[in-house]
């Protein structure tokens, strides 16, 4: 096992070029899935590594639970610098778990509000709040999909506005944006090295959402000019902690307007599935590739090294 059993937890810098360059060169919708898909898998290895250190560690504690055999030397050889690796992984390992159930905790129940702060009002796919607040979001989830705007919002924008404004919305629930957001959130928690991805869907959501909503109405100008109205009406303020629970933010965010107008005022970026090797953000994808199997081959390897020694370690039970 050796070193190998480190590598999960620092091959997620290996992903650090994909998410920038597939922001910039590759279809929303497939850096949105690229980038999930990574950082799924690489949360997963870095937490299993964590966990094969915690075996090392804890049976290295006077009175623990586990067999004797587990603290032998040659358990503890399997793995570099044991008694400091594998005590630091216990309370590392035990604030990953608790902090990626406290998200799924908060995101679960800020979903529940949202939807009784709606309960009261007419059971339809798109609610209109009388508020002199200006916000949309879509809300997934429950015993059906809405579509939530203001007043405020609708008198600023034009009808042709308004129907890309809708169509935004509906695609963030028809593609599950929510998943890939709640998805990236908890692998941002199990690994820090993972936040960089993390940022990068939370903006290729929104522009696969753009991209949608511009097909869906058929003009790219108005999907731009919905979006930069949006954002001056809004000024940039923030909306109910309910209208974010999915890690949307917003129609138009502050941050991200300039980036997605930008975006629409030039053609439609080209839809490909998988990057050529012979471009810059190919290289990256494809090193991105190698470090998530690379995570995946390490982690695995560790897990069966680790329960083929302590299989060995463990004393057989008296006839």
């Amino acid at each position: 096992m050796r070193v190998f059993v480190f590598l999960p937890l620092v091959l997620p810098l290996s992903a650090w070029p994909v998410a920038r360059l597939a922001e910039l060169h590759l279809h929303p919708r497939t850096a949105t899935r690229l980038l999930t898909a990574v950082a799924t898998v690489m949360a997963l290895c870095s937490t299993l590594c964590l966990a094969l250190l915690m075996v090392v560690g804890t049976a290295q504690l006077p009175g623990n639970p586990l067999p004797d055999g587990w603290s032998d030397a040659e358990v503890r050889a399997a793995v570099p610098h044991d008694e400091i690796a594998g005590k630091a992984a216990i309370p590392a390992l035990v604030l990953v778990l608790a902090v990626c159930a406290r998200t799924l905790w908060r995101h679960r129940r800020v979903a529940q509000r949202a939807r009784r702060a709606l309960a009261a009002l007419p059971s339809r796919s798109v609610v209109v709040l009388p508020e002199e607040k200006p916000y949309a979001y879509a809300l997934p989830g429950g015993r059906r999909d809405r579509v939530v705007v203001t007043t405020a919002l609708l008198r600023g924008l034009t009808s042709p506005e308004r129907r890309a404004l809708f169509a935004h919305e509906r695609a963030h629930l028809t593609a599950a944006h929510h998943r890939h957001l709640l998805a990236v959130r908890l692998a941002a928690r199990a690994n820090p090295f993972l936040r960089p991805l993390r940022t990068t869907v939370v903006y290729t959501t929104e522009r696969w959402a753009d991209e949608d909503a511009a097909r869906s109405v058929g003009n790219r100008t108005v999907v731009a000019r919905a979006i930069g109205k949006a954002a001056l009406l809004s000024g940039g303020g923030p909306v109910p902690a309910f209208a974010t629970f999915t890690g949307f933010a917003g129609f138009a965010s502050a941050g991200s307007v300039s980036r997605r107008v930008a975006a629409l005022l030039r053609p439609a970026p080209a839809a490909r599935s998988w990057p050529s090797v012979f471009t810059s953000v190919g290289l990256a994808a494809w090193g991105a590739a190698v470090g998530t199997l690379v995570s995946a081959m390490s982690s695995a390897n560790s897990a069966v090294t680790m329960v083929l020694i302590l299989h060995a370690a463990t004393p057989l039970p008296p006839l």
